[in-house]
């Protein structure tokens, strides 16, 4: 078989054990679901195994077409890389890079640097899925996943881009109107701005005991970190919010940070880039160091609160 077509089929092949479907990739490439399998026949007379086995209600790989998926993969992506390294010599990176990412986050600290990014890189293109759900890199195809706090242990290869904690907060017109807590029994006379309780991130009860701090306190509860954030702008109670979604708020005096006297600060916890592949593309890593370089080390946000704790903060 031509090495052209061969790498081809290994495509197709790759795109069958990861969608589990001839009908599947046909529709996206065009073809009929005979065409696609054809190929798969192809690849497999070509290797002289069997890569699937085959029914009328499953396709399901084989061990020899597991250990192929895994080589081919990487095999693929070697091909992929060397053809974004000679374009990049020429300082060219260009493609789709597909990136999913918490949509608050891509809102405050993504989309804003995009601009920037075309105009360094011209011919890249990106698409940007922005959801609250656990995006898997792999299942998923896509290039990269941002994802906020502590992960679970996983194969992905993770870059961490930035740190974050969690702030408790009030604008000064709820302070005014309502005073300043000063321990955690005080939250219990204060209107509290929580997430919603099936999203991943954190919240008060996870923060205290569960008697600490009653339910009546809770006055306004959304999924969206956006909207939390718009919630303690507009005075509507004291939340927890991190510092990625508030801090430049604070570093401009429109809210402002809490102490409680009996809760230490909130300690830091990544914000991370995770990707399938043992070696990133030139295209991603053109975007990751472009996001790293502008959010900066203390990340922008911290530095903004910093300089209002400390006017004299460079």
């Amino acid at each position: 078989m031509e090495t052209e077509k061969f790498a081809e089929n290994m495509s197709v092949f790759v795109q069958v054990a990861q969608s589990c479907s001839f009908s599947a990739v046909a529709r996206s490439k065009g073809m009929a679901a005979s065409s696609v399998s054809r190929q798969i026949d192809a690849l497999e007379a070509e290797l002289g195994i069997c890569l699937f086995t085959r029914s009328t209600r499953a396709l399901v790989l084989t061990d020899a077409g597991e250990l192929l998926l895994e080589r081919a993969i990487k095999i693929l992506q070697d091909m992929t890389d060397a053809r974004d390294e000679l374009i990049s010599l020429e300082q060219n990176v260009s493609g789709m890079l597909r990136v999913s990412c918490l949509p608050a986050f891509g809102r405050r600290h993504v989309v804003p640097h995009l601009p920037g990014l075309f105009a360094k890189y011209p011919k890249l293109r990106v698409e940007l899925e922005l959801t609250e759900r656990i995006v898997d890199p792999v299942v998923d195809r896509v290039d990269a996943v941002l994802r906020v706090g502590q992960q679970p242990d996983s194969s992905l290869i993770s870059q961490t881009i930035a740190s974050q904690r969690y702030v408790i907060c009030a604008s000064p017109d709820y302070l005014l109107h309502h005073g300043t807590p000063a321990t955690v029994p005080d939250l219990n006379h204060h209107r509290l701005i929580d997430r919603g309780h099936r999203t991943s991130m954190r919240g008060w009860r996870e923060l205290f005991g569960k008697d600490q701090v009653k339910d009546q306190a809770f006055a306004f509860q959304c999924n969206d970190c956006d909207s939390r954030r718009q919630a303690v702008l507009q005075g509507l109670g004291i939340g927890l919010v991190p510092d990625w979604s508030i801090g430049e708020d604070i570093g401009a005096g429109r809210v402002v940070e809490l102490r409680l006297d009996d809760l230490l600060p909130q300690t830091e916890t990544g914000i991370y880039l995770l990707r399938a592949l043992p070696r990133a593309s030139v295209k991603l890593r053109a975007f990751s160091d472009y996001l790293i370089e502008h959010i900066g080390s203390p990340p922008l946000w911290q530095r903004a609160m910093e300089r209002a704790s400390n006017p004299s903060y460079a």
